[in-house]
Parts: structure tokens; C-alpha cells; sequence
């Protein structure tokens, strides 16, 4: 603490450069300083003077000699410490300062949160900006980050009631108290808080802010497997891994959204990891990952109106309940679509932020006002043969690169799930058997997470995925005997299926010349069981596709809808939607997908219209052999 120059008897102090020092209550006499100013409160009077209060723990006398003035209990005074005697007793002498800055003085040792480890059951002072404030049956919790970390700061006036109500999110505050563990994380009991306001509050926001953007400047690291295609979406990864961190430091939730499939669980479960352990290393709060990210499947493949007024509410919830800032929207392997665009429109009237990570085709005009960021292999000439999956493991060690030997047969599964024909495949094999996994064992993981996914409904699963994936799964032998006994499930409930189903499926040639294959799948295919009216679909289609040789279409309808599947045909089935949205009249034709693989709703009453008009559009439609949604691997994989 610097001090002003001492001025002997009780006098006025020139103007200019003049602080005055206002200690915090917990403040000792090991905070004062002789020759300083500070701001005192008088607590008693006898006939030589006026004894004052500093804080809770600082008293001392001011002489009648060294006063200006009359006063009385209660009165509030600037007094100069002259002396700190041998005994420990403290002499003042009062000021008259008509121009002065007035410093707040707390307790302890100036630290970070980076160091608090070793400050435990110290008194400790934080100086950072507030990121959430969650009231408590007990105490109000303040997180607080500085430049190294963010830490729980516990308040307490009493059971329940708000403590410093005065103080909101985003506020630049100094906290002193006591460092102590608290639930496998480190906690601050606040003795005292202040907030700061000026030029004091301008630097170290102005420190924050170089911190956070240093923070979040994403690892540098190469891609799994050479590939040009790939390359031209990576700075806009970069882009989206960087406003991932610097959304968790700056404490803002984040809630997922995937599509419940194989590629979609391949993108959604290793970014979930990565923004866990960066959420861990961020916060003292053991509890933090679990509060602020959310992964969350969605089975249709846009962003539905149901899911978003459900995430719409939790997130209201979670602002009032917890003092939560209103979370980021991230989407994967879904949300490039116009269907997607009532469900962003329903954001915007809450700033809540989307961020979408998709391979699906896309409606850039439609989406992209509504959205921070749009990461997708369409926007640079590419198309869905790069996955999601194959985007957010490389996102993913981007943010967490530690992870990349956890995740090195992770973009093959998703390739094979979404039956990716890029040329890229073979190598992302080849990269799955330096980790013991052969062609076979990867289709076999992508079975078992559709399968798993199909019972879990709307659940995460959380480590039940993880132990299929083998993401973050702590025994691989685990792994292996969970993905083998899903995987034989679900092959034996698929060829329960083919066989009631087979028979019923009808064929026509049309006039481009392919194959078409329709099957009634409400009436003809076992319900409410594995595999669903896509799967069982796209299993058809497969056995088509190998049976014949030649390009084949696969429609799989119920009374309202219609599942399509395509190999050697250029369907751009989410171009055919839209002209059935338009052509159809009382239609109510909605949907979408890649080129090859897609879905459509419809009114029940108009289907033979639809699928009349939709298989028009076929017959008309390119013959393209290298385009493809069967399972099978180009020749060269």
C-alpha cells in the first residue's frame, strides 16, 4: 500500500493524487499502513477525544488535539494513522480532504485462482468478473473468473436470502475470504465483496479480456488423414473451436443437439468429452461440467418445434433456478436445413446464439441469418461424404487435443454409419486398426450405437454410449463385450424384420432406369421394435442394391411419411421437397437429407399424391453411379 506524505497535527491535505483508504471488515492492523489515510466511523467519545472504527477488527484513538471538529457515535470522519505503537495501540489524527480517490482495502494475500491450491485455509483476495450467481438454500455462490480459472465464491446472509443483491453477472468484483475444498473442488468462503466501477474495473476487465482470448485460441494440431477436401473446412473449425472455449469461459451454458445416429453420436460424444475436461480445467467447481453442457438427441432430422421450446424452457429454468447466462445452441449433423429455421426464429427472441456443425444439404440463405457459425462441406464444394462425425473429431482435439489417441477409430465408424464413399475412408480405416479394429469391428460399433440409440429414445445414455464408442470408456474389454452383445441383438431383430417384411416389397423399373422398390412399412414391418421404418429402409435397400448391381431406389412409406434411400441416382432430394411443398396442393410436404438418403412428411390423406408426385421426380431423375447410400466401400476401400 502506497502512502501519502504524513501532515503532523489534524490539518487539511492538498488536493491532487490523495487516496483515501476504505478497509474491508475483516481487515487487521496488519493492513494499515503509518502515514495513510482512511476513512474511520466513530464508535465512542471521552473528554480527550473520539475513539474510531477502521473495520470490524481496527480501532484507535484520535486526541482532542489532532481533531477538527465536534462528533459524536456514528459519525463518520478521514483520519491519518500516525502510529502504530509497540503494544499494538493505534493513534489517528483527523484530515480534511476536499479531492481524494477512495481505494477499498481487504484482507489477505492478493492470489489467482490458479494458485489457490496452495492458499488453502489462507485468507485469500480475487479480483474478477462474475460469470453466474446461483442463489442456494444456503449461501449465494458467485463464480467468479480472473485470468487463470474461474472459482465458486460463497456468500452468505442468511438461509436462502440473496447476498449482495446488488451485485449482478458481469460485474468486476474483488473478493476476500477463505480458500477452502469444498466437494472435490475448491470454493471461496467471501468475508467480503466489493463491486469495482472506473478505471480500477476498466484494467482488469481490459486483462480479462486478453486472457480469455488467449485462452481460447484453439490446440494446434494437424488433421487425422490427409485429405484436400477435408482442409478446405478447416478454418472454420477453428473458428467454431475457438467460440466453444470462449464460451465456457465466459460462463455461458452450452446445450448439444444431434441427430440420434451413428455419425450423429460419433460428432456429438467426443466434443462432449473435450468440452468436459476443458470445462474441468477451467473451473474449481467439480460440479461444473454437468451444469454447464448438455447433450441432448434429437430423432428428426431438423431442429423440431417440440425440441426447441423444450430446451427454450430448461434454459428459462436454468436462468432463474441457477443464475445461468441463457445457453449456446451447438448443432450436429443437423440444422443447415429451411425446416430448422421456425426453431431459430423462436431463439432469436431470447439472443440465445446457434452454432451448426452439419453434413446434411444445405439452405445457407435460409439458416445463416439466424446463426453465429455454419460449419459444412457444401458451403466449399464438397458434399455429405465428409461427415459430422469426421468434422467434430477433429473439433473436438482441437479443444481437448489430448484426446486425439481416444479417437483415432472414431471417424471410420462414423463413415461407415452414414455410408460415406469418400475417398478418405480407407485411410481413416487403416488409422482404426493401429487402435486393433478391423473393418468388420468398426460396422459393428456403428450397429450397436444405432441399436442403443433406438431403446434410449430422447436419452443421452451418457456412459453407456461412451462404453460403445470406447470414448472416454476405462476398459476396453468392457467395450468389446457390450458392442458384441448389441450388435448381435440388433442383427438378429434386422433379419426378424426382413423376414416379414421382404415379401412385401413391390417393384417397378422407371424410365430413367433404375430400380424401384416401395414397402408399405406401417402394415408390412413389425412396429414399436428395432429396427424403425429407416432402418428398416435403408436394410432393404442394402439387399437391393447388392442383389441387382444396377442403380436402385428404396421407399419405405407409412401413413405419413416416407423414408428414401438411393444408390447410381441423383435424387437432391431436399430440392424435391421443396418443389412437392409447392406442387402438392394441401400436401403439407415437409423433410429433407443428402442427395441420396432423406425423409418427407405429409398430410395422411394426400400420400398417393405425394408418392406419385415424389417417384415422377425420380423417374426424371440423373443416373450417377458413383453416388451411393449402401454400406458398400468403393472398390479402391
Amino acid at each position: 500500500m502506497s502512502s501519502p506524505t504524513g501532515t503532523g497535527d489534524g490539518a487539511t491535505v492538498p488536493d491532487g493524487g490523495t487516496i483515501v483508504y476504505d478497509l474491508a471488515d475483516q481487515c487487521t492492523s496488519d493492513d494499515l499502513e503509518e502515514g495513510a489515510l482512511y476513512h474511520a466511523t466513530v464508535n465512542g467519545t471521552v473528554e480527550y477525544g473520539v475513539f474510531v472504527d477502521l473495520s470490524d477488527a481496527v480501532s484507535g484513538l484520535v486526541h482532542d488535539s489532532n481533531l477538527l471538529g465536534q462528533y459524536g457515535v456514528g459519525d463518520d470522519l478521514i483520519v491519518e494513522l500516525g502510529e502504530i505503537r509497540p503494544d499494538g495501540d493505534l493513534s489517528f489524527e483527523e484530515v480534511r480532504v476536499a479531492d481524494y480517490e477512495e481505494q477499498r482495502v481487504v484482507h489477505g494475500d492478493a492470489t489467482t485462482v490458479a494458485d489457490l491450491g496452495d492458499a488453502t485455509g489462507n485468507t485469500v483476495v480475487i479480483e474478477g468478473q462474475v460469470v453466474q450467481i446461483k442463489q442456494t438454500g444456503g449461501p449465494t455462490v458467485f463464480q467468479v473468473r480472473d485470468e487463470t480459472g474461474i472459482v465458486p465464491c460463497a456468500a452468505f446472509e442468511e438461509a436462502g436470502v440473496r447476498a449482495h443483491p446488488d451485485v449482478e453477472i458481469d460485474d468486476i468484483v474483488r473478493i476476500s475470504g477463505r480458500a477452502e475444498e469444498r466437494d472435490d473442488g475448491l470454493q471461496v468462503e467471501a468475508e467480503s465483496l466489493t463491486v469495482l466501477d472506473g478505471e480500477e474495473a476498466a484494467d482488469i476487465e481490459s486483462d480479462l479480456d486478453a486472457a480469455l482470448a488467449e485462452a481460447a485460441e484453439p490446440a494446434d494440431v494437424e488433421p487425422l488423414v490427409e485429405w484436400p477436401a477435408f482442409e478446405k473446412l478447416w478454418d472454420d473449425l477453428r473458428d467454431v473451436a475457438t467460440e466453444l472455449r470462449k464460451t465456457v469461459l465466459s460462463g455461458r451454458p452450452i446445450r448439444m443437439r444431434h441427430h440420434a445416429d451413428g455419425d450423429g453420436l460419433c460428432a456429438s460424444v467426443p466434443l462432449q468429452v473435450a468440452l468436459e475436461s476443458f470445462i474441468a480445467s477451467q473451473y474449481e467447481d467439480a460440479s461444473a461440467p454437468q451444469h454447464l453442457l448438455k447433450r441432448l438427441p434429437s430423432k428428426a432430422p431438423y431442429y423440431e418445434m417440440e425440441d426447441v421450446t423444450r430446451d427454450l424452457n430448461f434454459a428459462l429454468e436454468d436462468r432463474t433456478r441457477h443464475g445461468q447466462k441463457l445457453p449456446m445452441l451447438l448443432m450436429l449433423d443437423n440444422g443447415s436445413t429451411e425446416e430448422d429455421t421456425p426453431a431459430y426464429r423462436n431463439l432469436r427472441h431470447y439472443d440465445i446464439p446457434v452454432v451448426v456443425v452439419d453434413h446434411h444439404h444445405p439452405d445457407p440463405e435460409a439458416v445463416e441469418p439466424l446463426i453465429e457459425q455454419h460449419v459444412n462441406p457444401y458451403l466449399h464444394d464438397e458434399d455429405y461424404r465428409i461427415t459430422t462425425g469426421m468434422l467434430c473429431v477433429e473439433l473436438a482435439r482441437m479443444i481437448d487435443p489430448d484426446l486425439t489417441e481416444d479417437l483415432r477409430h472414431v471417424p471410420a465408424v462414423a463413415g461407415l454409419s452414414d455410408r460415406s464413399e469418400a475417398e478418405a475412408m480407407r485411410d481413416y480405416i487403416d488409422l482404426a486398426a493401429e487402435k486393433d479394429y478391423d473393418e468388420s469391428d468398426l460396422r459393428d460399433i456403428g450397429e450397436a450405437l444405432d441399436y442403443a440409440t433406438h431403446w434410449l429414445r430422447y436419452n443421452s445414455g451418457e456412459q453407456l454410449i461412451t462404453d460403445v464408442l470406447n470414448v472416454d470408456c476405462d476398459d476396453r474389454d468392457r467395450h468389446g463385450e457390450v458392442v458384441d452383445f448389441l450388435a448381435e441383438r440388433a442383427e438378429r431383430d434386422v433379419e426378424d424384420q426382413l423376414d416379414a417384411a421382404m415379401s412385401h416389397v413391390e417393384h417397378e423399373r422407371l424410365d430413367n432406369g433404375a430400380h424401384l422398390y416401395t414397402i408399405d412399412v406401417e402394415n408390412h414391418a413389425h412396429r414399436f421394435t428395432y429396427p424403425a421404418p429407416g432402418k428398416t429402409t435403408g436394410e432393404i435397400h442394402d439387399r437391393k442394391v447388392a442383389e441387382t448391381g444396377d442403380p436402385v431406389i428404396t421407399i419405405g412409406y407409412g401413413p405419413d411419411f416416407a423414408v428414401l434411400r438411393s444408390d447410381g441416382v441423383r435424387l437432391d432430394i431436399p430440392r424435391m421437397v421443396t418443389e412437392l411443398t409447392e406442387e402438392v396442393d394441401g400436401g403439407g410436404v415437409s423433410g429433407g437429407g443428402h442427395l441420396v438418403v432423406g425423409s418427407i412428411k405429409f398430410v395422411k390423406g394426400r400420400r398417393e399424391s405425394v408418392i406419385d408426385a415424389l417417384v415422377e421426380k425420380m423417374a426424371e431423375a440423373e443416373i450417377d453411379e458413383e453416388l451411393g447410400s449402401s454400406t458398400a466401400l468403393p472398390e479402391e476401400v
